[in-house]
């Protein structure tokens, strides 16, 4: 084993245990725990469910197991009756079906377990569904310490000072910090011997697998992580991690798009995902909305993927009539394949009638929720052309859009 400066780097790259088991390929399952219901964070949704950067928490963190070349399957523990927010978060993620979590933590770890009993899986790593930033290092360094111990555990050492307090918040004593470790995920274990010692020690609420692993006598290795493994637990964890993620993604790009649609006979329009009384509609193939056509031009503008038209053409029936918010959504989808987030993004619309004020928060409410963003990096706002031109006439309507997407560094 290697150690410096204070620190346990995992076993030594020359270990004939490590190179045999990276010679045979263990294989090696990510168990994400997400049955809880994040009680401390606040709000309607569990924590895990939570937008971060236009992904789910539990989509990020899927997605950091999935694209890890030692893990070679990845299994989520949920609360059943979270089962819709569970599909709309992993959607797109090839993953089996999820595994009912207990009445506590140790108790949906082991239904997980059990789960994946019969799946002939040699190592496992449990991880908290709420550490979406996990980095492919800290899987590496925990999974192959298991190459010399049956258990070990990501942690990140104590820096600041610590305190003892009496019954009355009074400093009772200083205590040492030199041998203490924060434990954070994944753990990573052997998979018989977790399971026999979660078998074994069920109903003892311990707190985390360690601790688990500890009882049933296992040795435990502590394994430096990335301090940016942070787990999100109140909301300012949720925004350190918004910019963590942001401040990574350093290729800036802008697209713009624009749109015209013309009027006919009709009794209202869809202008920004919102259905707007007005004395005419727009017309075309699809919902005809010329706010979320000029914004889907400039997503797809801003990776370099076409336009609308070759997304989605015009001449194909299955769009006819369709809600733009899909293919406004679809564009998000493909700068999250590529690992990136939208940024801002910040549409005018040029028209004479019908006015925009008084639905704007409304508008940007809803393409913020198509976009999975905070509405506070959305923009809508209008102008007229003094009567000039189509729009001036009262023609049609256009609207220009411009995105600012980050993408990490190719």
């Amino acid at each position: 084993m290697i150690r410096q400066s204070g620190y346990f780097l995992g076993p030594d790259p020359e270990s004939p245990i490590l190179r045999y088991l990276e010679t045979t390929m263990p294989s090696c399952l990510a168990l994400i725990v997400a049955a809880g219901s994040g009680s401390r964070f606040g709000g309607d949704l569990p924590k895990q469910y939570l937008t971060l950067a236009g992904r789910a928490v539990l989509a990020r963190t899927v997605a950091a197991f999935q694209s890890h070349p030692q893990v070679t399957a990845v299994r989520v523990v949920i609360n059943p009756a979270h089962r819709d927010l569970y599909d709309e978060a992993v959607a797109g993620l090839d993953l089996p079906p999820p595994v009912a979590g207990g009445a506590t933590r140790q108790d949906s770890v082991r239904n997980g377990l059990e789960a994946a009993a019969e799946g002939g899986h040699d190592l496992v790593l449990i991880h908290d569904a709420a550490r979406p930033l996990v980095d492919a290092a800290s899987i590496s360094a925990v999974i192959n310490a298991l190459a010399e111990v049956p258990a070990a555990l990501a942690a990140a050492s104590v820096s600041d000072t610590l305190k003892r307090a009496d019954q009355d918040g009074a400093v009772a004593a200083t205590v040492d910090r030199t041998a203490l470790w924060r434990a954070l995920t994944p753990q990573g274990f052997r998979f018989k011997d977790i399971l026999k010692a979660h078998r074994d020690l069920a109903g003892l609420e311990l707190t985390d697998d360690a601790a688990v692993a500890e009882k049933a006598g296992l040795p435990v290795r502590l394994v430096p992580t990335n301090p940016d493994n942070l787990k999100v637990t109140h909301a300012e964890d949720l925004a350190r991690a918004e910019k963590i993620i942001m401040n990574e993604l350093g290729d800036v790009r802008v697209g713009h798009g624009y749109d015209v649609h013309k009027f006919t006979e009709g009794d209202h329009i869809i202008l920004c995902g919102l259905k707007v009384p007005h004395t005419h509609k727009l017309e075309g193939h699809s919902d005809a909305d010329v706010g979320l056509h000029a914004l889907t031009d400039a997503i797809l503008g801003a990776i370099g993927a076409g336009d609308i038209g070759s997304h989605f053409p015009p001449t194909d029936e299955r769009w006819r009539g369709a809600d733009s918010g899909k293919f406004l959504q679809h564009a998000a989808s493909l700068v999250t394949a590529k690992g990136g987030a939208i940024a801002h993004c910040d549409i005018t619309v040029i028209c004479e009638r019908p006015k925009v004020g008084p639905h704007r928060e409304a508008m940007v409410a809803r393409v913020a929720e198509l976009l999975a963003i905070a509405p506070d990096r959305v923009s809508v706002k209008a102008t007229t052309t003094e009567g000039l031109g189509f729009t001036g006439r009262r023609e049609g309507i256009a609207a220009m859009a411009t995105c600012t997407v980050r993408l990490p560094w190719a």
